[in-house]
């Protein structure tokens, strides 16, 4: 690999914020600490530093040796963590009850610091670079808060960039795509109102449980039998709540769960199948149904000419051999898209390790943590990145 000489000098330091980072996980726009250390070291490092932004977002601005192309990139890092309880026993652990970073955004925000300090030392290109250290990815779409509350209008960029560390790939390999990357991100909500009645007499009811448990099996149809087979959708029920007793058939039952899908329209379909198998279920039983459904996240879509600037970025640091163009998508999700539907740009998976070794648990693990090692990869990509968009004139 041929990471930067410089960012490899201080990879201790970058060790050092990550670890403290880990150690007072915030979650989604409560991560106060997390922010005031972000702002402190864009300050220290001679970056101009913007607050407020989602609450606790913060942006730093710099300026390459040069601005005569009037040029600016974003590159985003996120800084949320989890509500995890975490099981891992080293010095660095959570100090939090319940929350922990179960995802690697410690690391990524190390990364995104790494680079920053390393670009404001050298000032080696052309223009203007955004870091933007966003809150709130998980579940709560701090990435759309940004958007909507100006950030590509207070702070204009000709296109955005981001990665996320990947358990399960070896340590120096990238991979990306162009096109639907990772998968829309939507919830829903079914309430189902029975007749509560005696266990031992059902016909005096109507049962919700038996009620839902149809619409659980019927639901998996929307995906089997409803989708064309080569769009990918994923329906999974992940809650089912009913009754407080043995003996007592309940008023009421809740079913929960998450849609993931590439299309639009594909979207429009399921939330239509969905309320239509259920509320079909439900009034063959006697029963009646509410439905709440929220599209969360929308699918992340890389830019082609973005992707291809990306792949020669990474292929510099880890090697052509190492990147892997043209990966497959994920049916995970993440709210870096709503940045990529108002600008160009590409978001990377870097590998964190591979089973088994270090960096290869699972995210969203309690035993999860995020591999110190590629720090400097990491940050040597971002910083490659920048002088190779925004090139110095000759």
């Amino acid at each position: 690999m041929a990471v930067i000489n410089r960012i490899a000098e201080f990879h201790e330091e970058m060790k050092g914020w990550r670890r403290d980072i880990h150690a007072h996980p915030e979650v989604a726009f409560e991560e106060q600490r997390t922010s005031d250390f972000v702002a402190e070291k864009l300050a220290e490092f001679g970056i101009e530093v913007h607050r407020g932004l989602a609450t606790t977002g913060v942006v730093g601005l710099l300026e390459g040796q040069g601005n005569s192309s009037g040029r600016a990139i974003g590159l985003r890092a996120d800084m949320d963590a989890l509500h995890i309880q975490e099981l891992n026993d080293f010095d660095h652990r959570s100090r939090h009850d319940g929350k922990m970073h179960a995802c690697g955004h410690d690391g990524h925000t190390t990364m995104l610091l790494g680079a920053a300090k390393y670009l404001a030392e050298t000032r080696n290109f052309d223009g203007r670079v955004a870091f933007i250290f966003q809150p709130a990815e998980e579940n709560e779409g701090g990435g759309r808060v940004m958007v909507e509350e100006g950030l590509f209008d207070l702070f204009p960029v000709e296109a955005v960039y981001g990665l996320h560390n990947m358990p399960g790939r070896a340590v120096g390999s990238v991979a990306l795509r162009a096109g639907p990357a990772m998968a829309a991100f939507d919830i829903f909500e079914i309430v189902i109102t029975g007749k509560g009645a005696h266990a031992a007499m059902p016909h005096l009811g109507i049962d919700p449980v038996v009620t839902g448990a149809q619409i659980v099996t019927a639901l998996q149809t929307i995906a089997s039998r409803r989708t064309e087979p080569i769009d990918s959708v994923v329906l999974t029920v992940t809650q089912f709540h009913a009754g407080d007793t043995w003996n007592v058939i309940p008023e009421t039952a809740v079913i929960r769960g998450t849609v993931r899908s590439f299309k639009k329209e594909t979207q429009d379909q399921i939330e239509t199948d969905l309320e239509r198998i259920a509320r079909a279920i439900c009034e063959s039983q006697g029963a009646t149904m509410t439905l709440r459904y929220e599209r969360r996240y929308p699918s992340l879509v890389n830019t082609e000419s973005e992707t291809d600037i990306a792949a020669a970025a990474a292929a510099k640091v880890v090697g052509e051999e190492n990147v892997e163009v043209g990966a497959e998508p994920l049916m995970g999700s993440e709210d870096f898209a709503y940045m990529l539907e108002a600008r160009p740009g590409c978001y990377i998976w870097l590998g964190n390790g591979v089973d088994g070794g270090p960096g290869g648990c699972a995210v969203h693990n309690p035993h999860y943590d995020f591999n110190d090692e590629i720090s400097v990869v990491g940050a040597s990509y971002w910083a490659t990145l920048v002088e190779s968009t925004l090139p110095k004139a000759g």
